[in-house]
């Protein structure tokens, strides 16, 4: 009797089994996937929970702009089964904006040893679409006065138009011949160092808010937070917008992309305090574009 019993109970499991997973492949997606894989009904009865989970995280995928964006467990990466033999092993695949994410950071390190020695002479004045810009930069080199109110620079546009080298080339012109002190960020690494040493955390934050001129490199290209948009990135525009200090960006970003950027923290969309930090941006600096070749080719 108790065998029967227990026979019965395995058969209505098949059954439950079997119709959630006929049920899900009502699913275009969970369909396509199952197809795609090229695994029986068996296996897809078994699996069903797993399927369930990437199929979850591939119409994460869909519609999302970047990995700023990314709703999956796993940011820039969603879950993918991989077929062995009658089992799915489930594995992490990086998306499309995480991998090209990756070779601009590979990028970006390799520019570093650059931009470390750029100065004016090494600047290209033959790029005609960077003509204003390396006006600007001259007349504010000129001009410079750590005792004066002198705005700097959101400087944004394509990627690869040199918009951290004219930066840099400035920074160190003045620090060479006018003995100015400054600091050049890469702000996702900024987030990603203070969320790994809370201990440095008030003297950083202390360090940015009150050094000369200061230069957040690559504003927008951090996976927003709460924490890093209004802790760290607030009160350092704050502080250094209270007592007058240079402070200078680059971005792949417009002013009003940046924005819509901002207001997409991980856990809630909340504009008003992204119009916050973009009206802080606009008391701090002068809005100008670069749209031009890739120089990093």
């Amino acid at each position: 009797m108790e065998s029967l019993k227990n026979n019965t109970q395995v058969q209505n499991l098949r059954k439950e089994l079997l119709d959630n997973y006929r049920s899900n492949l009502k699913d275009q997606t969970f369909c396509n996937l199952v197809k795609k894989l090229k695994i029986n009904e068996d296996i897809g009865c078994l699996s069903n929970s797993q399927l369930e989970d990437s199929v979850r995280e591939l119409k994460n995928c869909q519609g999302c702009k970047g990995i700023y964006e990314c709703k999956n467990k796993v940011m820039g990466h969603y879950l993918y089964p991989k077929v062995d033999g009658k089992i799915l092993d489930m594995i992490y695949v990086p998306c499309q904006y995480k991998k090209e994410n990756d070779r601009l950071l590979a990028l970006k390190n390799t520019a570093n040893k650059e931009l470390y020695h750029a100065r004016f002479k090494d600047i290209d004045v033959k790029d005609k679409n960077r003509v204003e810009v390396i006006k600007w930069i001259k007349k504010f080199y000129d001009e410079f006065d750590v005792y004066k109110d002198m705005k700097g620079l959101y400087l944004h546009g394509s990627f690869g138009s040199g918009k951290s080298f004219l930066i840099y080339a400035l920074f160190n012109e003045l620090n060479i011949n006018k003995k100015v002190d400054f600091i050049a960020l890469y702000f996702p690494d900024v987030l990603k160092t203070l969320k790994e040493d809370w201990d440095s955390y008030n003297g950083k934050i202390e360090r940015y808010s009150t050094v000369p001129i200061l230069l957040l490199d690559d504003i927008g290209a951090e996976q927003v937070s709460e924490w890093g948009r209004d802790e760290v990135l607030g009160t350092i525009l704050q502080n250094r917008m209270n007592n007058h200090l240079t402070t200078f960006f680059t971005s792949n970003l417009t002013i009003e992309e940046l924005e819509y950027h901002l207001s997409l923290a991980k856990s809630s969309l909340d504009k008003v305090k992204a119009r916050r930090i973009i009206e802080r941006i606009k008391q701090l600096t002068i809005d100008m574009e670069i749209i031009t070749d890739n120089k990093r080719n």
